[in-house]
């Protein structure tokens, strides 16, 4: 209720100082002042009914019996008369004030109303039964408008205790519950691996002081929501908590970061890069803060505030909790609906996660009939969901099959293909369980229901794959012929095998450094992928350096057991020759990863540098001293381990001069 003070405030301005006054008109007015101070102090107490007169009043309520004639006596006009005369010193300003205020001027007023609904309702009971006279029509009527003019009171003062009482509640955006989320998955992950699988969800701990009202504010909502109850203003009550309530929660929202938003400007406006960076990632946050915090705290809130009627309550907290949840649950069927592309799987499979995370809290929170309703509005949203990541996962079958390139990497190296295909398996391997899940909730789906789906093999075992595991597979089967088909677009026979090696091993070492992916594909898979890069790597060295081994061998040099000496020339200018041409031509060729270079590099040096030093320390003496040597013998074997160590850098080296 409003205090009067508040209203003789001058906006801290001081008035003018008045003309000095004669000591009689000085007394006159100090009396007139202490009048009007007595007066105003009055208002804002509010004091009680006369004693006697509220004690007669209970009396009476406690005593006529329902369906007994009584007299109407006459101090319930006095009581009324006292009820209407604090109401009028308290409806001379807006209800407005400091919640604490408003709780010590409502104490009166709610015994008031209290004994105004009773006597309402005894009079409504007599007064079927019997002839009404003029009198008590006319306090019957009299007691009617009282109440609703009392009742217009409490429903404004419960309307600023629910907003203004409310402690801020603390909203850090930066405290991500995501983040929680995506750490408590990588453990469920981690003790999978371990052998745990009976991992049980722990409950989460967060702490937040919402919905943030003190126990002083919740005790007088109760007592104003208990007598406009019983008073019959239940739909204004309740409407005042709801408004109140999903301001509180729109306000939290904007604090985490997510606006409120039409499912056609998601589709039709909104950029993805703007969903993905910003709104997505809010949205999530908000959805996992709103089912763990603020919903639980927001049922209690209820269930204190409606303490007199649990089943108002727990409507009440329905009617909150879906004007929430259906707003997000609007901007998740819009990110399902907009135009289909790699790059939104994860974000989309971050969505499908978090409505999955939720369901199962909804139990214990909701009514059951409220809860199910809930359920099937989310689980439809999460089907949608799902719809929309296995038709993007199954494109990459399509982004396969339409990379028609007609000009081979420079190289042999990794495709630019492979290298996004395998990145974006790696990525989806994060998300296996999920996958998992989505492809077995929507197997009926046209892209994946075909007759010779699921029939690929794996690991050997006869247990059947799992349409997520399957779809892998046929991505994978789809990725190598792609790659035979490139590879033919290299002239050169040796480098045609150095790409499919190069783009094996990095297929390979992908699949291996993620354990998801490796469960999918199988142990099988991973040693039939080694052994053809053995095959691709052993064929390498034998049609480049097999030629330049038979030039090293003895064979043909001499005739009778003498050295030929022109044709042991001839065999040091082939050497010379070859090798310059395979280190100009291999230099340029590309091997990024590190530890194949390496390898590859080594088993060169291993059957061609022994060769080499076995040649040249055979055959050196039967050259002519100076001149000739110089002539022939163009590198030390020292020089040729040199020069092989820089081929595969990607590094074309146009010719080598004579190392001194």
């Amino acid at each position: 209720m409003p205090d009067p003070k508040t209203h003789t405030d001058t906006g801290g301005e001081q008035p003018p100082s008045p003309p000095p006054l004669s000591n009689e008109v000085d007394h006159q007015m100090e009396e007139e002042n202490k009048e009007g101070n007595a007066e105003t102090i009055e208002a804002v107490k509010s004091p009680p009914i006369c004693e006697k007169v509220s004690e007669d009043i209970d009396h009476f309520l406690l005593h006529e019996k329902e369906g007994v004639s009584f007299e109407i006596p006459g101090y319930i006009e006095k009581f009324l008369d006292q009820v209407e005369e604090n109401m009028v010193k308290n409806e001379t300003g807006e209800r407005k004030g400091k919640w604490e205020e408003i709780m010590e001027k409502d104490k009166w007023l709610l015994e008031s109303v209290h004994r105004i609904s009773k006597l309402k309702k005894m009079l409504m009971i007599h007064d079927e039964k019997e002839t009404i006279d003029e009198r008590r029509k006319s306090i019957a009527n009299r007691v009617g408008t009282i109440q609703q003019k009392a009742m217009a009171f409490l429903e404004e003062d419960f309307r600023v205790l629910i907003e203004y009482s409310r402690i801020q509640t603390e909203v850090n955006p930066d405290i991500n519950i995501n983040e929680k989320v995506d750490a408590k998955r990588k453990q469920v992950v981690s003790d999978q691996q371990d052998g745990q699988s009976d991992h049980q969800d722990q409950p989460e701990e967060f702490e937040t002081n919402f919905p943030g009202y003190p126990d002083e504010a919740i005790v007088c909502m109760s007592k104003i929501v208990g007598e406009m109850l019983i008073g019959g203003y239940e739909s204004e009550c309740c409407q005042v908590y709801i408004v109140a309530r999903r301001t509180a929660f729109e306000e939290i929202q904007q604090q985490l970061g997510l606006e409120r938003i039409s499912i056609d400007d998601i589709v039709q406006k909104v950029q993805w890069e703007i969903l993905a960076r910003d709104m997505i990632p809010a949205w999530t946050n908000t959805f996992r803060q709103c089912t763990m915090l603020y919903f639980p705290g927001e049922r209690k809130l209820a269930e204190a505030v409606f303490s007199s009627n649990p089943s108002v309550a727990a409507g009440l907290f329905s009617s909150v909790s879906r004007g929430v949840v259906i707003p997000l649950l609007n901007f998740a069927e819009g990110a399902a609906m907009t135009k289909r592309a790699g790059e939104k799987l994860f974000k989309l499979l971050d969505m499908y996660e978090t409505l999955r995370d939720v369901i199962p809290k909804l139990d214990g929170l909701f009514p059951e009939e409220s809860s199910e309703e809930l359920k099937t509005e989310i689980n439809l949203a999460k089907s949608r969901l799902g719809e929309a990541v296995i038709s993007i996962f199954c494109d990459l079958e399509d982004q396969i099959k339409s990379e028609t390139a007609k000009s081979p990497v420079p190289g042999g190296a990794v495709h630019p293909l492979t290298r996004y295909i395998m990145n974006y398996l790696n990525t989806a391997g994060d998300y296996k369980e999920t996958l998992e899940q989505v492809f077995r909730d929507h197997s009926k789906i046209e892209k994946i229901d075909s007759p010779d789906y699921g029939q690929n093999e794996n690991d050997g075992t006869k247990e059947p794959q799992s349409p997520f595991a399957s779809q892998v597979m046929r991505v994978m089967d789809l990725l190598d012929t792609s790659l035979d088909g490139k590879a033919k677009l290299y002239r050169d026979i040796t480098l045609r095998n150095f790409f499919m090696m190069n783009n094996g091993r990095y297929i390979l070492q992908k699949i291996k450094a993620s354990s998801e992916l490796r469960q999918v594909m199988g142990e099988i898979w991973c040693r039939k992928k080694s052994s053809e890069l053995r095959h691709y790597h052993k064929t390498y060295l034998r049609e480049t350096w097999n030629p330049v081994l038979t030039v090293l061998s003895q064979e043909g040099l001499s005739v009778n057991g003498k050295v030929q000496k022109p044709v042991l020339k001839e065999r040091f200018k082939s050497f010379n020759t070859m090798f310059d041409d395979i280190h100009r031509t291999q230099s340029s060729w590309v091997v990024k990863d590190e530890q194949l270079q390496s390898e590859l590099r080594v088993s060169v040096c291993g059957v061609v540098i022994p060769a080499y030093r076995a040649f040249v320390g055979r055959f050196t003496q039967n050259l002519d001293s100076g001149r000739q040597v110089e002539k022939y013998i163009k590198y030390q074997p020292e020089d040729i381990e040199t020069y092989i160590d820089e081929l595969f850098d990607g590094k074309p080296h146009h010719s080598i001069g004579r190392r001194r």
